[in-house]
């Protein structure tokens, strides 16, 4: 074991993929593939926030109360949930890619139906089957980053790619202010469901597959030296890849658990419970005030363009997760996560303290709210992809997007229940405040009992011949 060990360290032939990743410049093939996967997780936010911004167009021209918003709200999020928890062992069986063309198709296709039907059942059913493709799409684009990231700079780079879903989500409330009183509200469902087909396609050409994975699953030398030669010139002539020079610990990973059962496993649980009761929380408080801020601010007195515009600042402030991610990879990640839920607990409780108040101050708040809880929401899955293997680390990421996602759903349904009992608007901002404090309380949980990210140690498995 010794010997094959030391033949690996010192044969230019035998390639360790992660050293090549961590030793070269990121090329612009990985910029490419960092370009795609930032597309299709801003489509995803796009279409994901698309609801909101016309709920107010469907209490109009349906002539429904906002009471019945609470499921059309949540069909998508119950579609992200289901198609999460699926796509991730899929993704760790046949590939993220595959999963990714398909999930994209699905949301493109669905949407533009979304944008044709008359009811709003038929526009529950469709934004359901919407949420099928979101669901699958965004943990197996941040897999496939995370996957060709160099160790020093994965969680910088995984929340640059993230901040596509909050850059999506505000800019679908910037074009709704604009185009939804030109062209109705249906416009934009047709919008957001046209360009993930042709997202789709592109994919087909010029997306690869995750090296690892290829590693992983033994594909052929060939194939992996196709890709690996466009981001290192040096592998041209290497014959065989692997993910980790210690043989003996490959074949231990390899005897044991994989995919869910890994996620599941003694080592993983506390760390896998704490992940999800986080992310759940982050999406109480999310989707209860992307999906019913417009609603709210209407309420309020704000005109329903201008509380379009001042709902999608919210989202906008996501681009914190990208100094959130600087921080991540030079500090303990769990404890800077933690932190900015709990300040985002202090962001949400203020906006209701100001609102009816001057418009300047209003504005300023749910910037700083959106700044708070977008940076550590959106480095969640940075760090969900640091803590597992490859082996199961598209189950696991996908698996706390898809229990989160129902806390997306109690969000909506959260504040459609405070409203149905009246609460003043200061009271709904109180309450929506609360699961930042238990998020943050899951993540002091998670670094006391289940530490940071063990796939650092745990590099890999396997090789291709």
């Amino acid at each position: 074991m010794t010997s094959q060990t030391t033949k690996q360290n010192t044969d230019p032939k035998v390639v360790n993929v992660q050293t090549v990743l961590n030793e070269n410049p990121f090329s612009g093939y990985q910029w490419v593939i960092f370009a795609l996967c930032f597309l299709i997780v801003l489509l995803d936010g796009f279409d994901t926030a698309a609801i909101g911004f016309i709920a107010p167009s469907l209490l109009n021209e349906w002539s429904i109360d906002k009471s019945h918003l609470g499921p059309v709200l949540s069909a998508a999020l119950f579609g992200l949930a289901f198609g999460a928890l699926s796509a991730g062992p899929l993704a760790d069986r046949i590939g993220r890619k595959t999963v990714l063309i398909i999930a994209a198709v699905v949301m493109g296709g669905a949407s533009i139906t979304s944008g044709l039907v008359h009811d709003l059942q038929g526009l529950t059913i469709w934004r359901f089957i919407t949420g099928l493709g979101l669901g699958a799409a965004m943990p197996n684009a941040i897999t496939l980053m995370n996957e060709y990231c160099p160790d020093k700079k994965r969680s910088f780079i995984t929340n640059c790619m993230f901040c596509g879903f909050p850059i999506g989500s505000a800019l679908g409330g910037f074009i709704a202010a604009w185009m939804i009183p030109h062209f109705g509200w249906r416009s934009l469902l047709i919008v957001g469901g046209v360009v993930p087909l042709i997202l789709a396609v592109i994919m087909v050409v010029m997306l690869p597959e995750s090296v690892r994975f290829m590693v992983l699953k033994n594909y052929s030398a060939d194939r992996v030296r196709k890709i690996m030669v466009r981001i290192a010139a040096s592998t041209r002539n290497a014959t065989s890849f692997v993910l980790d020079d210690n043989a003996q610990r490959a074949a231990q990973v390899q005897q044991g658990p994989q995919g869910l059962r890994l996620v599941f496993s003694q080592k993983y649980l506390v760390g896998t419970l704490s992940l999800w009761v986080t992310y759940f929380m982050g999406l109480v408080i999310v989707y209860g005030l992307v999906n019913w801020m417009p609603v709210l601010f209407k309420e309020a007195g704000v005109p329903a363009g201008q509380a379009a515009v001042i709902a999608a600042l919210f989202q906008l402030g996501g681009v914190g997760a990208i100094f959130v991610g600087l921080l991540m990879d030079r500090w303990n990640a769990n404890l800077i996560i933690a932190a900015g839920y709990f300040l985002t607990s202090l962001g949400v409780a203020f906006i209701g303290q100001v609102l009816g108040g001057g418009v300047g101050m209003l504005v300023a708040s749910v910037f700083v709210a959106g700044l708070l809880m977008n940076a550590a929401q959106s480095s969640m899955q940075a760090l969900a992809a640091e803590y597992y293997p490859t082996e199961c680390r598209a189950s696991g990421v996908s698996w706390m997007l898809g229990i989160g996602r129902f806390g997306g759903i109690a969000g909506s349904f959260l504040v459609a229940e405070l409203s149905r009992r009246h609460l003043e608007l200061p009271q709904v901002f109180m309450v929506v405040a609360i699961p930042g404090v238990i998020a943050a309380l899951a993540l002091l949980v998670k670094n006391r009992y289940a530490g940071g990210a063990p796939s650092k140690s745990m590099a890999g498995l396997g090789g291709a011949h």
